[in-house]
């Protein structure tokens, strides 16, 4: 039997990202060049012979089509695709939809910078009535009005990724079966952190790039350790 893998990409460029502008849980679509990130994304692996078991994903689109694309790029669509709003990206607060730059101005680019990296510095709260459509949204109808986040820090998220982790993706791994989860940068960022045992200083310096392959390794025990970006 093969032993079990675990692959990690974060979506590929979206509208947002390509306008510089802080995204969060906002539902933006992929840009021309993120597609083409997830096609060659998809390529790459084909390449390398990859192949999967089970597909998870955040329950926002930019996240959802680059699953799609890397499937149909391996001719693996008809696996099982799961997607769950815990790997969804960190909740930005006030700032999502804000342009960066325009924020730095305001806030000052240490401040900003804090809010970004670190791991426990949580972003300007969005008021209340503003978050009220995520109540409303079906696909949050399994989380708790009162835990609906008005704004997450990297350790917030991690903390809600954590279940998700547990239930759905280590036991999977350690029976030798084959997983690829498609998310975003602060997600990967926080479940790395989590699985690498990485400190606060190296999740802060961790950039995870659109559309580009994580690959883990596994120690003796099928738990996976080590990662590495996969490129040409």
């Amino acid at each position: 039997m093969q032993p079990g893998q675990l692959v990690l990409i974060r979506h590929g460029e979206s509208v947002w990202n390509k306008l510089n502008q802080f995204t969060g849980w906002t539902d933006v679509e992929l840009t021309e060049k993120g597609r083409n990130e997830a096609k060659c994304a998809g390529q790459l692996l084909k390449k390398r012979k990859f192949v999967f078991d089970y597909c998870y994903t955040s329950v926002l689109k930019r996240a959802i089509h680059t699953s799609w694309i890397i499937l149909d790029q391996l001719d693996q669509f008809w696996i099982p695709i799961k997607k769950t709003w815990r790997l969804n990206e960190r909740h930005y607060g006030k700032l999502q939809g804000l342009n960066k730059e325009a924020i730095i101005e305001t806030y000052g680019s240490e401040q900003v910078q804090e809010w970004r990296r670190s791991f426990e510095a949580i972003p300007p709260q969005m008021e209340k009535s503003k978050n009220l459509n995520l109540y409303y949204d079906r696909r949050y109808y399994d989380l708790d009005y009162k835990k609906i986040p008005a704004a997450e820090s990297l350790k917030l998220t991690l903390k809600r990724l954590i279940p998700f982790w547990k239930k759905y993706i280590i036991s999977k791994i350690q029976k030798n079966q084959r997983v690829l989860i498609v998310a975003h940068g602060n997600s990967l960022r926080s479940l790395v952190k989590h699985v690498s045992n990485l400190s606060n200083d190296e999740v802060y310096n961790l950039h995870i790039p659109t559309g580009v392959p994580i690959i883990y390794d596994f120690n003796n025990d099928q738990y996976p350790i080590q990662y590495s970006f996969l490129k040409e």
